[in-house]
This record gives structure tokens, sequence and C-alpha cells, in this order.
């Protein structure tokens, strides 16, 4: 770190102001009191499959009806609200806050003993340059570097362009996402890979990526997303299943 850097940290610190309203704070926190409120952690009955928050401490609806390819998910945050505001300013030009959420993630992250590397949900060339950066290989590298595993940054190309799907049921995203990625049997065979992304909703999107990875030899994948949607008995996509 060259001297301005340094100067530049000492007058203007991180956690110097909260990152959902800018009021200024001091307690080397993330948030103010108030917006600390609207932060739900991940912390407390989850799906021991999907990750997401539930009810109880047992498999969700939809895992139970159709288990998905990869091993186990992980979240910090419960996608709602404050959590969901902070993740949409990390994806529109909070790229920094990638060590904060690296950070939440390294804890959960420990459970998965076996895991060998790090690989990430890739973007087209054309959406990168669109954003400016690839949100989860940002945190993906991060995550690597504090669990100390190597990160494989050309594991999964996504190979075309896909409409948004914000608006789609499971099934729909499914369909969006067929033949969208494609991994390199090279570099994944034999390994156990943790998939990194920021927002696991249906999990379309890592589930397509980890029937790619398992077909070319992937010995087993984990995912670990920044957050993830509360799961719900009223929205499961009973077509889907």
């Amino acid at each position: 770190m060259n001297v301005f850097a340094k100067i530049l940290d000492a007058l203007f610190p991180e956690n110097f102001t909260c990152e959902l309203c800018g009021k200024e704070i001091f307690d080397g926190g993330k948030f103010c009191k108030k917006c600390a409120e609207r932060v739900t952690f991940n912390n407390g009955k989850t799906c021991p499959v999907c990750g997401r928050k539930t009810l109880t401490y047992a498999l969700c609806l939809e895992c139970k009806a159709s288990a998905p390819q990869y091993a186990r998910a992980v979240s910090a945050l419960v996608y709602a609200d404050g959590a969901a505001a902070l993740v949409n300013k990390f994806k529109n030009g909070g790229a920094y806050l990638k060590n904060y959420f690296a950070r939440l993630l390294c804890e959960k992250c420990r459970q998965f003993e076996d895991a060998d590397c790090v690989c990430f949900v890739p973007m087209t060339k054309k959406a990168e340059r669109k954003r400016g950066y690839n949100q989860s290989y940002l945190i993906a590298k991060e995550l690597a570097k504090t669990l100390k595993l190597p990160l494989l940054k050309n594991a999964v190309e996504k190979v075309k362009e896909t409409p948004s799907q914000k608006t789609l049921s499971k099934r729909k995203r499914e369909e969006n996402l067929r033949s969208c990625f494609r991994a390199d049997r090279q570099i994944v065979e034999g390994r156990t890979i943790i998939v990194v992304d920021d927002v696991l909703t249906t999990g379309a999107t890592v589930e397509a990526i980890s029937v790619e990875l398992l077909k070319r030899g992937a010995k087993r994948v984990y995912v670990a997303t920044v957050a993830s949607v509360e799961y719900s008995e009223k929205k499961v996509d009973v077509g889907a299943i």
C-alpha cells in the first residue's frame, strides 16, 4: 500500500458511513442501528440442502421432491429488505463490498472440509463489460484467498446470453439456462468445488452449473451465495417439481 492510500484509509476508513442509508457511524460496523434491523443473517433454521431459511430444521419440499445436483448450499444473508438493498448496491458500483461478503461466507464454507477449490458463476463478456465487473468472481477471489484454496478462473464459461430471470418461475429459469454453461473437463475433473454466486432464489443457475461440472468429471459441488430467499411453501412451483 502506498503512502497516499494509507492517508486515505486514515481519513476515510471503511465503515465510516452506514452502507444502506449513508449515515455516519463510528463503531466499526457496516450499518447504523436502524438499518442493522433491516438486515437478516441466515443463522437460524435452514434447509440442510439448499440452505434457505425455513421454519424447521428439515428438508424443504422442493429439495425433498427433486434433490439438487449440488451436495449442499449455504448463504450468509436472507435476501429481503436491507440485505437485498446491500446486494443490489454491490452489483451496481459497490464492488468494495466483496471483502465483507467474503468474510461472511468464509465461516459458512468451513463446513465444506473436503472442498479443494473455488469457482464462480460466469457472465458473458458482453454482460461483464456492461456492468464493469463480475460480482461473483470478486467474491470468489476473496473467499478463495481467505480459505487458502485455489480459484479456478476458467472452470466454467457462459456460452450464451440469457434474458432476465427475475420474473420467471423455476421451470422457466431452467429452460432459460439449458446449455448455457460449459465446464472445462481438464480443469474440474476429480475436484470438489465451491461455486460462488451473489443470490440464490430458485437455485436454477447453480443447479445448471452443478450439472455441467459433474458431467465433466467434478467429484462434488457445493454452493455458497451471499444471500438466499426465504423458503415458502406458498411459492413452490409445483409444475417444476
